[in-house]
């Protein structure tokens, strides 16, 4: 008999004959969870540097424009653009440190961003967070809501038109690629006369009760669901093809509990991929869409920002909409991970 050492011993297994089998070694797990953790980090780096990137051109932005900054900050306060004289901007420099050179006011902005300090807005006198915060909720509201109906639309539309007859599934790709190109004022705008002006059954001004929120939600909702589905469609006809569906249809399973208990989950990958993204496109879409439907939240105090001149409340709208696209993505890039035990070993 062949004796072994303690490590080769660590790294066998039994069979039912008591004959030794190589199983896994010991250190794999290990280096498995060190790559893992490696590729962990590097997601974190790069989200860290994206969010550098956005802050740092919010801030140049300001600097780029024309004219003097304490000028501007002076007449959106009075009211009325004329000269100023250095008395009169002097508190205004003060105020904003516009006295010191670009990189302290670079580095300070920095330094803000850290504390949550997203500066002071030059028309309300008062913290961006506390404008922005106001308002926020509502939009988050609506972003979720309109991600919800683009993800049931989606699944709805997809499981009934792929893998069927070739007319059938022409008629679905269509749609898809259809309404993925539909712009959100042209959708609301038809939304609205038809079931707002038109049925009756929507208030034409979106209101704080939940029928408020379901034309507006569907608005940006539409286009949404023709993006995932087109992701979507292509993995579900190959996953139709696969064996183990074979399997389930052989052991008496019908055709819906096929489609949505088995193929569905694989199919979906493609799509929780987008749902990243999808989160920004919410948000920007949220900017035409709450002007459209007069609805409270950052996208219409996006727009009176712009009208005003208002810098600190659009560059913080602009730093807070690129974490939460850099956050949804981690989020996405974890939950593909637990949908597919396979990708672990890959981070």
């Amino acid at each position: 008999m062949t004796l072994t050492s303690p490590t080769d011993r660590s790294i066998l297994t039994h069979d039912a004959t008591g004959s030794p089998v190589p199983g896994p070694a010991g250190p794999v797990p290990r280096r498995r969870s060190l790559v893992v953790g490696l590729g962990v980090l590097r997601r974190l780096g790069a989200a860290l540097i994206t969010l550098w990137g956005a802050a740092t051109l919010a801030f140049f932005a300001q600097m780029a424009l024309p004219g003097d900054r304490a000028t501007t900050i002076f007449n959106i306060r009075a009211g009325q653009a004329i000269e100023r004289t250095p008395e009169e901007l002097a508190p205004i420099n003060q105020a904003f440190g516009l006295q010191h050179p670009v990189l302290v006011q670079y580095l300070d902005y920095l330094g803000g961003l850290l504390r949550g300090d997203l500066g002071t807005s030059y028309q309300q006198f008062r913290p961006v967070t506390a404008i922005i915060g106001e308002q926020f909720p509502s939009t988050v509201v609506l972003g979720l809501t309109a991600i919800l109906f683009a993800w049931i639309l989606m699944v709805l539309w997809v499981t009934l038109t792929a893998g069927r007859p070739a007319w059938v599934r022409s008629l679905g790709a269509f749609v898809d690629t259809a309404t993925a190109g539909l712009p959100h004022y042209w959708i609301g705008i038809l939304l609205l006369v038809v079931f707002a002006a038109g049925l009756g059954w929507f208030p034409v001004i979106s209101a704080d009760k939940p029928s408020g929120i379901v034309l507006p939600a569907l608005t940006l909702a539409i286009p949404l669901a023709g993006f995932l589905g087109q992701s979507t469609r292509t993995e579900f006809e190959s996953t139709l093809g696969q064996p183990f569906v074979t399997t389930a249809r052989l052991r008496g399973l019908g055709d819906a509990t096929v489609r949505l208990r088995h193929v569905l989950r694989h199919a979906l990958l493609p799509a929780v991929t987008l749902s990243g993204w999808a989160i920004g496109a919410t948000l920007s879409g949220a900017v035409i869409v709450e002007s459209l439907y007069s609805r409270r939240g950052i996208g219409t105090v996006l727009v009176n920002a712009v009208n005003q001149q208002d810098l600190p409340v659009v560059t913080g709208i602009v730093v807070l909409v690129a974490a939460i696209y850099v956050v949804a993505n981690l989020l996405v890039d974890a939950l593909y991970l637990v949908l597919d035990p396979r990708l672990r070993s890959q981070a």
